[in-house]
């Protein structure tokens, strides 16, 4: 259910070794292929995506981040995450991603797919033969599919999450603010992720191409966009990212304004009977930290893989343990954007406490070699173990 990177990631794994698969996906093709959001892929899932042959034209390119810099207090600060562990980001905007996902799952592999399904409903989950029925765009028929296993990575409105029995947990939490998410139509003004701490609220800037990058402007939650224009994002923009000694941001016309609300949920567990959960459906993380690309995608390799083991070989210890092995990942993903969000956001909350406090965990982590060492690696993901 779903046709973003973990439900495709799935289906290529699953049509790798051998297995039927049937993706569900509410949207069009073009519409997937087009549809704007993360684009920051940690090394560890670009080796995971790699090894399963899901990688090439990513590796071709993608833009390779190894640093990034905190602009506050009128300064910059460059990070050099790279020099620290050896390892790096890669840039690369998920509508690429998935445009090389569906590309392989339906035109190389073989996979089933059915764009613009209406009226889904899923049935005896806890059996071992579930089913799902869905109203065919083409023709206007009802379908019912028989399975062994759904797999529902259709986000957090999806059909596969009300079919989670009312004992199942969704922790959830405000930030109680806002991002205005934009994009630009304008080269990026820095080879790095830039982060502005302003007592104006925080700004972001992450290259998406050379010729578009995103911007986020912090806000009141449910703000309007269209209370800002054009000249007033710019000047925010520009004060915001401000530092001495650079040069004013490169402007170009705004291709999207949306506002959206810094909040973090995860269901646990992700499993109910024949239903495995990845990805959104299973647990959100604000671009905050820009997670959310990169667990849904550790969710589809573990997914994937243990779905193989049990279908080929009976083994079903991975599936035992899918929701445990997932959560804890989650979980510290969770904990570091809780944490990022305070150095983000500490300056502009108008509470003098929490903005004398970003100011020390900032200098911490400029002075500190142990305080850098773990902040890169909560940043890259690399911990040995979750």
């Amino acid at each position: 259910m779903g046709a973003g990177p973990a439900g495709l990631t799935i289906g290529n794994i699953l049509r790798a070794a051998g297995t039927d698969c049937l993706v569900l996906e509410a949207e069009t093709r073009e519409f997937i292929e087009r549809r704007p959001r993360a684009g920051v892929i940690e090394e560890w899932a670009v080796r995971g995506l790699e090894r399963r042959g899901l990688a090439e034209t990513l590796l071709e390119r993608a833009q390779l981040h190894t640093e990034c810099e905190f602009r506050f207090a009128g300064d910059r600060f460059r990070f050099s995450y790279g020099e620290l562990t050896g390892q790096h980001h890669f840039v690369y905007p998920q509508p690429l991603l998935v445009t090389d996902l569906v590309r392989e799952y339906a035109d190389v592999r073989g996979g089933e797919i059915r764009f613009g399904v209406r009226d889904i409903e899923l049935h005896d989950l806890e059996t071992p033969r579930p089913s799902v029925s869905y109203t065919d765009a083409g023709t206007g028929r009802r379908q019912l599919v028989e399975c062994e296993f759904v797999a529902g990575c259709d986000g957090a409105r999806g059909v596969t999450r009300t079919a989670l029995p009312e004992s199942t947990s969704i922790a959830r939490h405000d930030y109680g603010i806002g991002w205005l998410a934009l994009l630009a139509e304008a080269p990026p003004s820095s080879d790095c992720v830039l982060f502005g701490i302003h007592p104006n609220g925080f700004a972001g800037h992450m290259a998406r191409s050379p010729e578009v990058t995103r911007y986020y402007l912090e806000c009141p939650p449910g703000d309007d966009p269209e209370n800002w224009s054009h000249e007033r994002v710019w000047q925010e923009l520009q004060l915001r990212l401000g530092a001495d000694g650079t040069p004013p941001l490169t402007e170009g016309r705004l291709i999207e304004k949306r506002v959206l609300d810094m909040h973090n949920y995860v269901v646990e567990p992700m499993t109910f009977g024949r239903l495995f959960l990845a990805g959104d459906a299973a647990h959100l993380t604000a671009p905050i930290a820009a997670k959310g690309m990169n667990l849904a995608l550790h969710d589809a390799f573990l997914l994937g893989d243990a779905l193989v083991a049990y279908l080929g070989k009976g083994d079903g210890s991975g599936l035992d343990t899918y929701s445990e092995a997932c959560l804890r990942r989650v979980w510290d993903y969770q904990e570091f954007s809780q944490w990022l969000s305070e150095v983000y956001h500490g300056t502009s909350s108008g509470d003098e406490y929490r903005a004398g406090t970003t100011f020390a965990r900032l200098r911490r982590l400029f002075t500190s070699p142990a305080a850098a060492a773990a902040f890169a690696e909560q940043y890259l993901g690399t911990a040995s173990t979750y």
